[in-house]
C-alpha cells in the first residue's frame, strides 16, 4: 500500500485534471488502483478542485478590477481634457449628432420607477401609501 504522500500528490493531480494514465506512469501505481483511489478520495479531490478554481476567480477578479479603475482614470482625464474645450469649432451636424447620441445614452441609463403592488391591496390603500412615500420624498 502506498503512503499518504502519494495519496496526497494523487489528489492534487486529479484536482488540476491529470488523467489516470499519466498519474499512473508518474506515481508508479496501478490505474485500477488510482481509479479506486478516486472514489475513496472524491470529496478531497473536489474541495481542492472548488479552492484551486476560487483562487482563479479572485485572480481574475483583481485583474478586472485593475482594468475596470485603468479605464475609469483614463475616462476621467478624457472628460476633464473634454471640459475644458470649446467646442465652438464643431460643426452644427457634428454637434447634433452629438446630442443625439448623448440623449440616446441618457435614455438607455433611465431606470424604470413603477411601482409593484400586490393583488390583495385595494386601490385606496394604494393611494395613501404611494401619497404617504411622495410626501416623504418631498420633504
Amino acid at each position: 500500500m502506498k503512503n499518504n504522500d502519494t495519496k496526497k500528490e494523487f489528489i492534487q493531480l486529479r484536482a488540476k485534471g491529470t488523467s489516470f494514465n499519466k498519474i499512473a506512469l508518474k506515481l508508479q501505481v496501478s490505474k485500477t488502483t488510482l481509479i479506486e483511489w478516486n472514489k475513496e478520495l472524491e470529496r478531497e479531490i473536489a474541495n481542492l478542485k472548488a479552492i484551486e478554481l476560487e483562487e482563479l476567480y479572485q485572480m481574475y477578479y483583481v485583474q478586472k478590477q485593475k482594468r475596470i479603475e485603468l479605464f475609469g482614470n483614463q475616462l476621467e482625464q478624457i472628460v476633464t481634457e473634454l471640459n475644458n474645450r470649446d467646442l465652438s469649432e464643431v460643426q452644427t451636424e457634428k454637434l447634433l449628432e452629438y446630442k443625439l447620441k448623448y440623449l440616446d445614452f441618457l435614455k438607455r441609463e433611465e431606470v424604470d420607477l413603477s411601482f409593484q403592488i400586490e393583488e390583495e391591496m385595494d386601490l385606496d390603500k394604494t393611494i395613501a401609501s404611494l401619497n404617504k412615500s411622495i410626501k416623504i420624498l418631498s420633504i
